[in-house]
């Protein structure tokens, strides 16, 4: 393995003691032509896509990394939106940083079969933009693959940037036993739209769609119990009939979801008997009966 260091000083950052801010610089350096896979033990490598953002697609990585690992799975949740990393803050784990043991780097841990890897535990502060080009960014996720200590996997969570660019390209290029991907949207035609352009986008790579997630279908009130449609209801559903993919269920919009992500408190912990939690419990085991079967 190689030491946490630039890799031919395509980029500065990549140890959790750096004091250098990411640039540009030196991305002309960048190394050409397609890498070998990387070398890690994991049986499924499985992306989290949208089409446009906005449709809550980290939170939906999050909540079904921690639906698999709280029933046994040995989970890496791998936080690829360079630019705008959230997991952490979701996890209320922003302020930890990773071990460098030799030469590698520990994940940190939130649970004994869930880790964490993100580009926010490298960034000397909250608020440091990221202004990296696709080589440099293509070099990064190497080596949170290949010189993260992850152990062995059951899944591998890649929680990817909305759209189509740079850093799903990288993964499936780069990891191993990718299994396919989720294209998560809201029930609305404007996000069905962009997510009927990921699911082309994946298709053209010759990966399968495992599925597609409608989050945000309904709230259910709670003061009378009555779903309110805010978003309408079913486009995704009817998006995945209309090409021929898995649809692995529907979310609710539960507003103390959307507290425990502001405040870092995993959302099961508080609230497994809801109708929310329920739902991704559901999604989470379709998932594992389309992939482990």
């Amino acid at each position: 393995m190689r030491a946490l260091t630039p890799v031919d000083h395509v980029y500065p950052i990549m140890t959790p003691h750096s004091d250098k801010h990411p640039e540009t610089k030196g991305a002309s350096h960048a190394p050409k032509g397609l890498p070998p896979k990387v070398k890690i033990d994991v049986n499924h490598v499985i992306l989290v896509l949208s089409g446009k953002g906005g449709v809550g697609k980290s939170t939906v990585s999050v909540n079904l990394a921690y639906a698999l690992a709280a029933h046994g799975r040995m989970v890496g949740l791998l936080d690829l939106d360079i630019h705008g990393p959230n997991i952490p803050k979701m996890l209320g784990i922003e302020n930890q940083r990773p071990a460098v043991l030799e030469k590698t780097m520990e994940p940190v841990h939130v649970t004994g079969t869930l880790a964490v890897m993100s580009m926010a535990f490298l960034l000397p502060d909250t608020s440091s933009p990221v202004i990296w080009r696709g080589p440099m960014k293509m070099a990064v996720i190497q080596q949170f693959l290949s010189d993260v200590n992850w152990g062995a996997l059951d899944y591998l969570i890649v929680d990817l940037p909305p759209g189509t660019g740079d850093e799903a390209l990288s993964i499936i290029q780069l990891a191993p036993n990718v299994q396919g991907a989720i294209i998560v949207t809201t029930p609305q035609d404007v996000a069905v739209l962009d997510a009927v352009k990921a699911v082309k986008f994946i298709e053209k790579l010759d990966l399968p769609v495992i599925g597609i997630i409608e989050n945000m279908s309904g709230m259910v009130c709670p003061h009378c119990g009555d779903t309110i449609d805010l978003f309408g209801r079913g486009g995704g559903e009817k998006a995945a009939r209309e090409l021929g993919v898995p649809f692995l269920g529907s979310i609710p919009i539960d507003p103390a979801m959307v507290k425990a992500g502001d405040e870092g408190r995993p959302y099961i912990l508080r609230h497994a008997d809801t109708p929310a939690w329920k739902a991704v419990d559901a999604v989470m085991e379709n998932l594992v009966k389309r992939v482990e079967s």
